[in-house]
């Protein structure tokens, strides 16, 4: 007599595959088509709206588009720190709470993504101060000197970040009707 045996569930279905590797190489296009303009791009909105939909597996896309980055750009030095730095936001998009009501989300998801953006420079200084010997006078200096770039970075942000609740509706809804392998 042979016991029954159940196939265990994989972590990941075909249909989530194609369509994480999808929204990566999505967010890196964004990132080049946002090229031209300095310290402006989509990848913070990106980052929390697939947090937002796909919780712990929204990692899969992000480090897609981390792992993108550093094929096309090169695997130097300045790609190390995006290592971490995408995950910090995934992590504070976790803790938000799930069924924060529309016009609270609709104020405090943009606000999460510009904070993101503003602390950009600061977030990234500990791997230049490890990589390249500084000290903490250097590494504040160095943060000091890029901060205008990164109040750019996080108004832009910001207005991008307006962009989060209605893409996860979005997101949600399509999720929702599509084939799943289920």
């Amino acid at each position: 007599m042979s016991l029954p045996t159940q196939r265990a569930k994989p972590f990941l279905t075909p249909f989530e595959l194609v369509i994480f590797a999808v929204l990566g190489a999505l967010m890196y296009c964004s990132k080049i088509i946002m090229e031209w303009a300095p310290n402006i791009h989509l990848l913070g909105m990106f980052t929390m709206t697939y947090t937002l939909v796909f919780r712990a597996k929204g990692l899969i896309p992000i480090y897609v588009y981390v792992f993108l980055n550093g094929l096309f750009s090169g695997f130097a030095v300045w790609w190390i720190p995006y290592l971490y730095l995408w995950a910090i936001l995934w992590g504070v998009t976790m803790l938000l709470p799930k069924k924060m009501p529309d016009k609270i989300a609709a104020f405090v998801y943009p606000v999460v993504c510009g904070l993101h953006g503003i602390a950009f420079g600061t977030l990234y200084a500990p791997a230049q101060a490890l990589l390249f010997g500084f000290s903490f006078k250097q590494t504040l200096a160095w943060i000091a000197s890029g901060f205008p770039f990164d109040v750019i970075h996080g108004v832009s942000n910001v207005c991008a970040g307006l962009l989060i609740l209605p893409l996860t509706k979005l997101i949600r809804k399509l999720d929702k009707g599509a084939y799943r392998g289920k």
